[in-house]
C-alpha cells in the first residue's frame, strides 16, 4: 500500500474499465430503446423456443459433463491403477478440440450414411429407417453429448484438484470405520467436493450458452443463434440487443451461482488440514475398470476425432496447403500475439493498482473489467458493434464538416474491431493470471522498497515484474490460444475479405467439406495443447 499513490493511477484504471465495459452499456442501453416489429415477431414466434432450447442444453451438456468427469477426476485423485499417470494430464487435451469439429467428425460416423449405421445395416440386413431405431445425432440431445464430451475437462480439473486436497485424515478414518473406495467416494469425498464441482457446473453452463458453432451445425436454434440471425438476417440491431440482454440474464445467473459455490468452497478449505492423501490400491478387474473407462474417455472425446482429422490432412494435403492458409494462420498468429500483450498490460496495470492502491475504489476497476470474459461471442460482437459504428459515423461527419471526404469505416471496417473484441473478452484472463502471480508475493515486500524512495512506478518496473513474469506469461498464453480459437465474435466482426483459422474451418464445417480444412483444424488444436501442458506442470508443481 502506497498512501501517496497519484490518482492518475486510479484515473488510468477506471479509464482501461469503462472502455471495457462499454459493450455491456451499450447492450443494455440499445435494449431499453423502443421495440421493434421484429422483436415482437420473435417475441410471439420462435423466441419461447430459443429460450427452451438454451436452457435444455445446458442441463443435458452440464449432466453428462458431471456424470463423465467426477468418477475420472476421483479414480486419478484418490485411486492408483494402470496408467493413472498418463491420464492425470492426457483427460485435458478435450479442451483443445474445437466443438463445432467434434460434431462434424461424430456426424460422419453417425449418421444414417455413416459407417457405423451402414455396418449395422449389412450384419442385421435391415433396408430402410424404419426397420430400426438409431439416435438421431442432429439433434438438441447431439448437441449436448458433442459439447458435453468437450467440456468435461472444466469439471474433470476442479474436481480432481478438490479431490487431491482433501485431508488424509478424514480418508484414513473413512477406512477405520469401514469404508472401501465406493463407500468413501460417496460418503465422503464427494460431498466435500460439491462446491468445487458447483463452479465446473457453472463454467460448463457459460460455455454452453455461448457456443455458436455447434448448436448451428446442428440446426439447433438457441438464444446464440438468435442473436447472430436476428443481426445478419434481419438487420435488426436493436432486437439483436434485446437478444443479447436475455443472454446477458442467463450468463450472470450462472456467474451468481458460482460466487455462491466459490464462497462456500473457502469455508471448505479452511477446514481441511493436510494436503497430500493415501491412494486407494486398485488390482484385478477394479483396475480394469478404471483403466478402460479413463481409457474409452481420452479416446472418445480426443484421440479419435484428432486422428480422424490427422486422416483427412493427409489425404487432402495438397489441396489444404496453399497461400490462403499461410495467410489466415498469419492472421490468427498476429491477432492473437497483439490481443495477447494488450490484455498482459491491462492486467498487470490493473492489478498494481489493487495491490498499492490505499483507496478501496480502486478495486472496483479490476472487478468490472472481468465481467468481458461473461459475454458470450455473439452478445459481445453486438454490444461493439453499437458504440463503434456511432464513432465511425462521428469521425466521418466531422472530416464533412471540415470540408474533407471521410476515412470510411476505420473502426468496424478494419482489424481494430476484432482485436477490440478480443482485448475486452480476453484480458479477464490475464488480470486473473497476474491477480494469482501477486498474492505469492509478500506486501513486506513493497513496505521495503517504498521505504527505499523507489517510485510507484519503479516499484512495479524493477520489483514487481521480475517476480510476476511466470504469471504474466501464463496469462498471454491462455489469452493467445483463446482468440486463435475464438470463432462467434470472429464471424460476425470480420472485415470483408478477412479470414482467420477459426472462420476458414467453420466454413468447411458448415459446407460438410472439413476434409479440406482439417490442416487448419489440427493447427488450432495443437496450439491449444500447448497451455494445457503448461497448465498441467503447474498444478503437478504446486501439487
Amino acid at each position: 500500500m502506497i498512501l501517496g499513490l497519484s490518482r492518475w493511477w486510479s484515473l488510468i484504471g477506471y479509464l482501461i474499465a469503462s472502455v471495457i465495459t462499454l459493450p455491456l452499456v451499450a447492450i443494455l442501453i440499445q435494449a431499453a430503446l423502443p421495440a421493434e416489429s421484429v422483436f415482437g415477431h420473435l417475441l410471439n414466434t420462435v423466441l419461447p423456443t430459443y429460450i427452451s432450447n438454451t436452457l435444455l442444453l445446458m442441463f443435458w451438456v452440464c449432466l453428462g459433463a458431471i456424470l463423465i468427469a467426477t468418477p475420472a477426476a476421483w479414480l486419478v485423485a484418490k485411486c492408483h491403477f494402470p496408467g493413472r499417470g498418463i491420464f492425470q494430464w492426457a483427460l485435458l487435451l478435450p479442451l483443445a478440440m474445437p466443438a463445432y469439429v467434434v460434431a462434424y467428425v461424430y456426424t460422419d460416423l453417425l449418421d444414417y450414411a455413416g459407417p457405423i449405421q451402414k455396418s449395422l445395416r449389412s450384419f442385421f440386413g435391415w433396408l430402410t429407417p424404419q426397420d430400426y431405431y438409431f439416435p438421431e445425432v442432429r439433434s438438441l440431445g447431439g448437441a449436448a453429448m458433442m459439447l458435453a464430451l468437450v467440456l468435461f475437462p472444466y469439471i474433470y480439473l476442479l474436481a480432481r484438484t478438490a479431490f487431491m486436497e482433501q485431508s488424509s485424515s478424514l480418508q484414513h478414518a473413512s477406512r477405520i470405520m469401514g469404508c472401501g473406495p465406493w463407500l468413501s467416494f460417496w460418503r465422503l469425498s464427494l460431498p466435500m467436493a460439491r462446491p468445487a464441482l458447483a463452479v465446473g457446473v457453472s463454467l460448463v453452463a457459460m460455455e454452453t450458452a455461448a457456443d455458436f458453432a455447434t448448436v448451428s451445425y446442428f440446426a439447433v436454434p438457441t438464444l446464440t443463434t438468435a442473436v447472430y440471425d436476428t443481426w445478419l438476417g434481419y438487420g435488426s440491431l436493436s432486437a439483436a440487443a434485446k437478444l443479447s440482454a436475455i443472454m446477458l440474464l442467463v450468463v450472470f445467473s450462472m456467474i451468481g451461482f458460482e460466487r455462491f459455490a466459490r464462497r462456500k468452497q473457502q469455508l471448505f478449505q479452511k477446514q481441511t488440514g493436510e494436503i497430500k492423501s493415501v491412494l486407494y490400491s486398485l488390482k484385478g478387474v477394479k483396475a480394469f475398470l478404471a483403466t478402460s473407462y479413463c481409457t474409452f474417455l481420452l479416446v472418445t472425446a480426443f484421440l479419435l476425432p484428432f486422428i480422424i482429422l490427422l486422416n483427412y490432412a493427409w489425404h487432402y494435403f495438397d489441396e489444404s496447403w496453399h497461400a490462403e492458409f499461410w495467410e489466415f494462420s498469419f492472421n490468427s498468429l498476429y491477432i492473437s500475439v497483439i490481443v495477447s500483450i494488450i490484455a498482459a498490460l491491462i492486467g498487470i496495470v490493473l492489478m498494481f493498482i489493487c495491490r498499492v492502491s490505499p483507496r478501496k475504489a480502486d478495486l472496483l476497476p479490476s472487478r468490472l473489467s472481468a465481467t468481458g470474459y461473461a459475454l458470450p461471442g455473439t452478445v459481445l460482437a453486438i454490444g461493439i458493434l453499437v458504440p463503434l459504428t456511432y464513432l465511425d459515423f462521428a469521425v466521418n461527419d466531422l472530416y464533412e464538416y471540415m470540408g474533407q471526404l471521410g476515412p470510411g469505416l476505420i473502426f468496424t471496417g478494419s482489424v481494430f474491431v476484432l482485436i477490440f473484441a478480443f482485448t475486452i473478452r480476453f484480458s479477464a484472463i490475464a488480470i486473473g493470471s497476474v491477480e494469482n502471480s501477486y498474492k505469492r508475493i509478500s506486501p513486506s515486500l513493497d513496505m521495503v522498497t517504498i521505504t527505499m524512495g523507489l517510485s510507484p512506478a519503479a516499484l512495479l518496473w524493477r520489483v514487481h515484474l521480475p517476480l510476476l513474469r511466470k504469471g504474466i506469461f501464463a496469462g498471454m498464453l491462455l489469452v493467445f490460444i483463446e482468440c486463435m480459437k475464438e470463432l462467434p465474435a470472429a464471424l460476425l466482426l470480420r472485415p470483408v475479405g478477412f479470414e482467420n483459422l477459426a472462420t476458414y474451418v467453420f466454413q468447411f464445417v458448415s459446407d460438410e467439406q472439413l476434409e479440406h480444412g482439417a490442416l487448419a483444424a489440427i493447427v488450432i488444436v495443437l496450439v491449444g495443447l500447448v497451455p494445457l501442458i503448461f497448465l498441467n506442470r503447474s498444478l503437478e508443481q504446486h501439487g
